[in-house]
């Protein structure tokens, strides 16, 4: 159990420290139709919001980029793999103690270790999928918690 946990308790939700991390470009696709603002409420609900990332490759347009940081997200562009960078400061933040709760926002099993770690360190863990045809099933079930937003948002 982490320090911040053994000091206020598993039951102080509104102190709990939640890094959310959208992986853009295999939850962002027109056929899940996602909305950023209900990805936010959904980590939200778990505790405050720490960290808001959204990652995104080179080829980004300048609207998705606008939209992101219009709804709160700190963007993360990268040429390189998108995965890598994501999996790495998610990992990074449950090293460093920044975090309670890590959701992560995809349909890609590449981030399985990083929920792995979290999860080792105490650390809750989300894997929130974009659609029911979206799931990854090695994803959701390495996650504590496995969500679908068509089916888990009205």
């Amino acid at each position: 159990m982490n320090l911040f946990r053994r000091l206020v308790g598993e039951d102080a939700d509104d102190r709990t420290r939640v890094g959310l991390y959208v992986d853009g470009p295999n939850v962002l696709r027109s056929e899940f139709d996602v909305d950023l603002d209900e990805v936010r409420t959904i980590a939200e609900s778990y505790g405050p919001l720490t960290t808001t990332r959204l990652y995104l490759d080179e080829n980004a347009s300048p609207g998705l980029i606008q939209a992101g940081e219009a709804r709160g997200f700190e963007v993360v562009t990268t040429s390189g793999d998108v995965d890598v960078r994501l999996a790495v400061d998610a990992t990074e933040a449950v090293a460093a103690d920044r975090i309670d709760v890590l959701v992560v926002a995809s349909r890609d099993t590449d981030f399985k270790p990083a929920l792995e770690v979290a999860a080792r360190n105490d650390v809750r863990t989300v894997a929130l999928a974009p659609g029911e045809h979206g799931k990854s099933d090695a994803l959701q079930n390495a996650a504590q918690d496995s969500l679908s937003l068509e089916a888990d948002v009205e």
